[in-house]
């Protein structure tokens, strides 16, 4: 059976101030902040995740913030965007939305057919919205501001800069499953058959690009979707297969995770859907206390202390 990948799980990205990137993505862009925990490796840090109502894989950014972190810059073996699938006629709304929020934009463009709306958040981290060919029937959160003819649905995409697309393209291919659908410019759109939406990985060759700085306002990692851990144990062989190291599987509690790095410089992952971000918290109290994996429930204090403060129900808008 040819195994193929489920699309994008999660994005993550580094931010500077915790408030600051909440406010932003709760209040002008109007996802949900669905978990309040820790960065694992660095429980002083928080580890902030942003989505739909219940945080379903293909919808989900989470940020490491590190207050007065160094500004990074997009290059060569980086994540460069991250795009949204918005409903269609919508991003004349989005376009008016960041100038009265003062939200650093470029004008409305189009490609491969889709019209799309770059911008940047706080930190300067690049962004789009895209009006998708194909009918995206996911739910979207709502929120006052927000009307579900406008809403953010989840992901669309993402695009990586490379040097060149070569292996990078034979991993998604050969491993992954994805299949190269169209090529415009120096721009390479591959896609996986095996979902509808978060499908589409962009591809920029970029032979002159300079290498990407990894600091606040870029992407830390990609995460790609599988059902379960049996499904995620036969990618990871294939991985190795390549000739690629990959990490052991690594509990994150709302799912498992294996790393690599694709051989343009990317870091990859591959996670789980189960089991989900209800093991801790009802539907209704999603984000909204502390959660921290059990190793760090007997510090709990002192992590409390050390974490900047954040204010949850500001400026988030929802209902």
């Amino acid at each position: 059976m040819k195994r193929t990948i489920s699309g994008l799980h999660h994005i993550t990205a580094i931010a500077g101030d915790p408030q600051r990137n909440h406010d932003f993505y709760t209040g002008i862009l109007g996802l949900r902040m669905v978990k309040k925990t820790v960065n694992f490796d660095d429980p002083q840090t928080y580890h902030l995740y942003f989505g739909d109502e219940v945080g379903t894989p293909g919808t989900l950014l989470t940020f490491f913030p590190w207050p007065g972190v160094k500004q990074g810059r997009n290059g060569a073996g980086m994540a460069s965007e991250t795009g949204y699938s918005v409903p269609k006629g919508s991003l004349d709304f989005w376009k008016r939305r960041f100038e009265n929020h003062n939200v650093r934009h470029n004008g409305i463009d189009e490609r491969f057919g889709e019209k799309f709306l770059s911008f940047q958040d706080p930190d300067g981290l690049w962004l789009s919205l895209v009006e998708a060919n194909h009918t995206d029937k996911r739910k979207a959160y709502e929120t006052s501001e927000i009307s579900p003819d406008a809403a953010i649905k989840g992901f669309h995409s993402v695009t990586l800069t490379l040097k060149s697309i070569r292996e990078t393209a034979d991993v998604l291919t050969s491993v992954f499953g994805y299949q190269l659908m169209e090529q415009e410019r120096g721009l390479y759109r591959y896609k996986t058959d095996a979902v509808e939406n978060a499908a589409f990985v962009d591809l920029l060759e970029s032979p002159g690009a300079p290498k990407g700085i990894n600091a606040g306002g870029t992407v830390h990692h990609v995460a790609f979707r599988v059902k379960n851990e049996k499904e995620q144990m036969a990618f990871r062989e294939k991985v190795l297969e390549k000739g690629l190291y990959a990490t052991e599987k690594i509990d994150r509690d709302y799912f498992f995770s294996v790393y690599f790095r694709e051989p343009g410089g990317v870091l990859f992952e591959i996670a789980t859907d189960n089991p989900g971000f209800l093991t801790d918290e009802t539907m209704e109290e999603l984000g909204s206390a502390l959660q921290l994996p059990d190793r760090y429930e007997a510090i709990r204090d002192r992590i409390e202390k050390l974490l900047p403060e954040l204010n949850a129900s500001k400026k988030s808008h929802a209902h």
